[in-house]
């Protein structure tokens, strides 16, 4: 039987809109009073997309917490061992009734991860600051040797002796080898029934970047460089700057958040990913057609095309959901998502350059041994792979 939707005390996550357009979250009662230990530790991450991420993660505990009759003063780890128990970790103890019965799903590894990282951020931190439950901040704040990569990672890392753990935190499973890829004709299929230029212009640009949705949503027409020697004088071909914005209309925004800036009406900064001519091509047709008919004053680059809002910035959810639908519409198997693109752009420069260099250029990964690690597999159907299996069976003449 699927709890009820009215959560116990009605906590919820209160949306504050601040000055520029950027948002703040905190975690408030029914009768919209701030709760206090909350939106303290939220605070510690103002201006960063951690606190909506750790918002959302703490409420849910808070529920549950009330369902349980505990305080901060009566918390102890085990009882926290048992929420995540009840939420989908593998705990070896019982933990009373499931939190996420049907139609909600148990929280995967990442978010699981997230949830252990947020609670134990919030109990040391609420423990701290009212000098309470001192056997629980001693429990969470326990450390464990560092690994040759924390030590590489670090500044002075070959002095360090400790790095700081997380008892609550699950055993990560091992790093999936092949993401998941876009079925064999998915470009050509998407842009044969796309609707509209603006969605076949969405299609072209995922597939030939490795741009993410929130970039791509996020993109305003200062940030687009289409032409050779751009004033920016950072990249000599056609490109165009992901520029990490908290204040878009869209709330569409950049994962990634390295600094930019604008001089002289010029975009400085910022991931900066190469353009194709097919993607210029795409851009300019959906510009003299849809864009000159509805766009508005925004000066972002995707528009909204039907509805009350139309002309207004088109967000990511909705980028998503033309996905879904164009995937079903042209048969293909498997839900498509943005994130497939990346995975499959990264995948087929690997390929050709068979270098992890260049796929994390291109990708803007983090670093070529994760480039290396996921993406990089030996094609047994290679001539290179045949040929060295045939001189080991001795079958070469």
């Amino acid at each position: 039987m699927a709890r009820s939707r009215v959560v116990l005390g009605d906590l919820r996550v209160q949306v504050l809109k601040r000055s520029g357009g950027i948002r703040s979250y905190t975690i408030v009662r029914a009768d919209c009073s701030v709760v206090e230990e909350a939106d303290s530790y939220l605070r510690m991450f103002e201006g960063s997309g951690s606190q909506k991420t750790y918002a959302y993660a703490l409420v849910d505990h808070l529920r549950w917490r009330a369902r349980e009759g505990l305080t901060t003063e009566t918390t102890g780890l085990l009882d926290l061992k048992r929420y995540m128990g009840a939420v989908g970790a593998q705990v070896p103890m019982p933990y009373g009734q499931p939190w996420r019965v049907p139609p909600q799903r148990p929280y995967g590894a990442s978010a699981l991860q997230v949830a252990a990282a947020a609670l134990k951020g919030f109990y040391v931190d609420a423990c701290t600051r009212r000098g309470v439950n001192e056997e629980l901040r001693q429990a969470l704040s326990v450390t464990r040797l560092p690994t040759r990569l924390d030590r590489s990672r670090a500044f002075l890392g070959h002095v360090k002796s400790s790095m700081p753990a997380n008892p609550l935190t699950q055993k990560r499973p091992q790093r999936r080898r092949h993401p998941k890829m876009l079925p064999d004709g998915a470009k050509p299929g998407l842009l044969e029934v796309a609707n509209t230029a603006r969605d076949a212009m969405v299609v072209r640009w995922l597939s030939d970047t490795s741009l993410r949705i929130g970039g791509l949503t996020g993109l305003h027409l200062v940030d687009l460089h289409l032409r050779e020697n751009a004033a920016c004088g950072e990249c000599k071909s056609p490109h165009l700057h992901v520029c990490h914005r908290g204040g878009n209309p869209n709330r569409a925004a950049a994962k990634i958040k390295p600094d930019w800036r604008m001089v002289d009406g010029v975009i400085t900064g910022g991931e900066i990913y190469r353009v194709s001519p097919a993607m210029i091509s795409s851009y300019f047709k959906y510009m003299t057609t849809e864009y000159a008919k509805y766009a508005t004053g925004h000066g972002m680059l995707l528009i909204q095309l039907a509805g009350a809002n139309t002309g207004g910035p088109w967000s990511a959810d909705a980028a998503r959901g033309m996905l879904k639908r164009a995937g079903q519409r042209a048969e293909l198997p498997g839900r498509i998502t943005p994130k497939a693109f990346r995975h499959q752009i990264t995948n087929d420069v690997l390929d050709v350059s068979n270098d992890p260099l260049v796929a994390k250029a291109v990708g803007n990964w983090a670093s070529a041994q994760m480039v290396d690690e996921v993406y990089g597999h030996a094609d047994l159907h290679s001539p290179q792979f045949t040929a060295a299996l045939q001189a080991v069976w001795g079958e070469q003449e």
